[in-house]
């Protein structure tokens, strides 16, 4: 009796986990099989499978959007911006685990406090900022926003795994002569790399699909148009290329879809260490 019900439960539990499966996966579905109709096809069924697959919605949203370039800036925007956001909350987490003070202790409340606040209630400040202090339509005016924005998050990660990590270990190294910076490069960095991958993880993730923030800081620089902001040329006042868009949302997705898949493993493991061991 024990056996048929723990069956039947998990039988349940299957069918729950199945139709939970169907119901997130059904967005992928619509944009690619939309992706390959044509508007006129779209407006009638989106729901429907395509009749002929039009593989030339691809190549004309390439010369559209110009996707080198667009892919180009969203790629350097982002490794640019994730190098600065892993060195400089790395070091400023080991700064307020290895030197408590109260001054150290503010910086730290001061950084998981920024975490709550709304990014929406910041923009009309930002604008402002960002144009007084010429950051506005530049490459490294959009990467200091993305460090500003990024750093809370990422150094509460790290505070939690640099505690795990054995404070014997530097003092070895500070015995043996090795520099502040010597002890932190070489002996504590490589032990962080298990968060340090899910920093990445995570901040790339935000940067690639970030929409907002390049509007605001990028402006009206053509030269510097990332994905996203590209996609959206093919939404109008009056009409959508939805045929067009989706398609240039598979382009963009396809490449961030893909780091994540063959990372994904990192978020799990690198947030629990830092959880379990700090």
């Amino acid at each position: 009796m024990q056996t048929s019900r723990y069956r039947l439960s998990n039988f349940i539990l299957e069918i729950f986990a199945i139709l939970l499966a169907v119901v997130f996966l059904s967005p992928f579905y619509l944009v690619l099989s939309n992706s390959v109709k044509r508007l006129k096809e779209i407006l009638i069924d989106a729901a429907s499978f395509p009749q002929m697959f039009h593989w030339d919605n691809y190549s004309k949203v390439w010369d559209a959007i110009n996707f080198p370039q667009a892919f180009w800036n969203s790629l350097q925007i982002t490794v640019l911006s994730v190098i600065f956001i892993v060195m400089f909350s790395s070091m400023a987490a080991y700064q307020i685990v290895r030197k408590p003070s109260r001054f150290n202790s503010f910086v730290f409340l001061l950084l998981v406090s920024a975490m709550i606040i709304p990014f929406q209630s910041l923009m009309l400040q930002l604008v402002r900022v960002t144009s007084m202090l010429e950051l506005r339509g530049e490459l490294y005016g959009i990467v200091a926003c993305y460090l500003g924005f990024g750093m809370p998050l990422s150094v509460f990660l790290f505070h939690g795994f640099i505690k795990s990590v054995p404070i014997e270990l530097e003092e070895a190294a500070r015995v043996d002569g090795s520099s502040p910076y010597g002890v932190f490069f070489k002996i504590v960095f490589p032990l962080l790399m298990p968060i340090i991958v899910t920093v990445i993880i995570l901040n790339t993730l935000w940067i690639w699909n970030d929409y907002l923030l390049p509007v605001l800081v990028i402006g009206g620089n053509k030269d510097l148009t990332t994905l996203p902001v590209a996609v959206t040329k093919f939404f109008g006042q009056y009409t959508k290329k939805w045929d067009l868009a989706l398609a240039g949302l598979v382009m963009a997705i396809t490449p961030i879809l893909l780091f994540f898949l063959s990372l994904q493993r990192y978020i799990v493991e690198g947030v629990t260490a830092g959880s379990i061991k700090g």
